[in-house]
């Protein structure tokens, strides 16, 4: 063995082990750009399908007078978004003589942090700094349901995966000054990281969606349920592992705690407030009294459509569990499921039942399959008949629709 090849140090040597140690960014930018090739048909034709959506509402709103993008921008929820951007916490709205009080404490404070960063860097107003952060956080959420979808199940079905989530009849929303959008971009890549079993990058970016909506806690139950399920099993070991479950709830308890404190009450105080905006988990007794309600009593045309989709949601989830030919791995399943049970067994505006499944894009995995799997012809015909449905639809509940969504 000569010299060199023992470890002796040369100045021949010096220079290639340091340039070991610092890696060239390079590779990296090679894998990023390759990664991003590859997404590019579904990011396609998902802006594609938002785009043709936000044209036939825009067109529809000039018709009736009013604004594409104030509708779009200042709308229900982003009322309050843009309002805490603008003045802080503290705002309240009293109904019923005094007795139901709705605080914005109720909203998570990432959202209207984000408007309140960009308002101070561009010359937009805070709707239009919410608008930017949806559309982008969108198309983030789009690439990172492809990651995921194309790690388990090929290009064609993550592709199919992210036109069908772009496609769903409350996917209008995704186009909306409202959090969802940021909630998916943050779950989609945690549940990524989770798979490819980056624990800090997973913890880290389930605190921060932690901090965007209350179902969040959905992202922290599979982060920390995964990692406690692979050290129990002993397939994963390691300080990087305990340290992603314990990030993972710091952002959803952090404000949960925080509201608590600021309202006297720290462990009940959060979820008072909530029951001022009739939200409450009560195992889906208030699901089935409006659901009889529903059978009985006319309603407005929301409401049976939001009752569809939430059957849809059960059954899918019910598919996706039992009946794949390949079942997913563990993290989509608990994120899932836990968005479903959220949904299904919570009190409050029924209407927004289908926003609050938007972000459960793992549910559309079984039809997903089985639309890479059929002839052509039938994937386009149910993928025409959801465009319709959804660009319809959105339409309606933006111009139309009087409720929240």
């Amino acid at each position: 063995m000569s010299p060199v090849s023992a470890g002796t140090a040369t100045a021949d040597t010096v220079v290639p082990a340091q340039a070991a140690r610092k890696p060239s960014p390079a590779p990296a930018r090679d894998a990023l750009r390759a990664a991003l090739r590859r997404a590019a048909p579904a990011l396609g034709l998902f802006a594609a399908a938002r785009l043709t959506g936000m044209l036939l509402m825009a067109v529809w709103a000039w018709r009736i007078g009013d604004s594409p993008l104030h509708l779009l921008g200042q709308s229900w929820d982003s009322l309050w978004y843009t309002r805490i951007a603008e003045h802080g916490y503290g705002h309240t709205v009293t109904f019923a003589g005094g007795d139901v009080v709705q605080s914005d404490l109720a909203f998570f404070p990432l959202y209207p942090g984000l408007i309140r960063a960009v308002s101070a860097v561009l010359p937009v107003t805070p709707g239009g700094a919410g608008l930017l952060i949806s559309w982008a956080a969108a198309l983030a959420a789009a690439w990172g349901v492809f990651a995921v979808t194309d790690r388990l199940y090929g290009r064609r079905t993550a592709t199919l995966t992210v036109l069908l989530w772009g496609l769903l009849p409350h996917s209008v929303v995704l186009s909306m000054a409202y959090t969802e959008p940021v909630l998916v971009a943050l779950s989609a890549w945690a549940l990524y990281a989770v798979l490819a079993r980056r624990w800090l990058l997973a913890g880290t970016l389930a605190l921060f969606a932690g901090l965007s909506r209350p179902n969040a806690v959905a992202l922290v139950a599979a982060v920390v349920l995964t990692a406690a399920y692979e050290l129990l099993r002993k397939r994963q070991r390691g300080w990087r592992v305990w340290a992603g479950a314990a990030l993972a709830p710091l952002g959803w308890a952090g404000y949960v705690l925080h509201v608590g404190i600021r309202t006297g009450d720290p462990l009940g105080g959060y979820f008072a407030v909530q029951a001022g905006w009739s939200s409450r988990f009560d195992f889906g007794m208030g699901t089935l009294r409006f659901i009889r309600h529903l059978v009985s009593t006319p309603e407005k045309f929301g409401f049976p459509i939001a009752l569809v989709i939430v059957v849809a949601a059960v059954l899918l989830l019910a598919l996706m569990a039992y009946g794949m030919e390949r079942r997913p791995p563990l993290p989509l399943l608990v994120y899932a499921g836990v968005l479903v049970l959220i949904t299904v067994g919570g009190a409050g505006f029924f209407e927004s039942k289908p926003r609050f499944l938007l972000p459960a894009f793992p549910l559309l995995l079984p039809l997903a399959c089985a639309m890479a799997k059929a002839r052509p012809r039938a994937a386009v015909m149910v993928t025409a008949a959801l465009a319709g449905l959804s660009m319809g639809y959105g339409t309606y509940l933006v111009t139309v629709a009087p409720m929240p969504m």
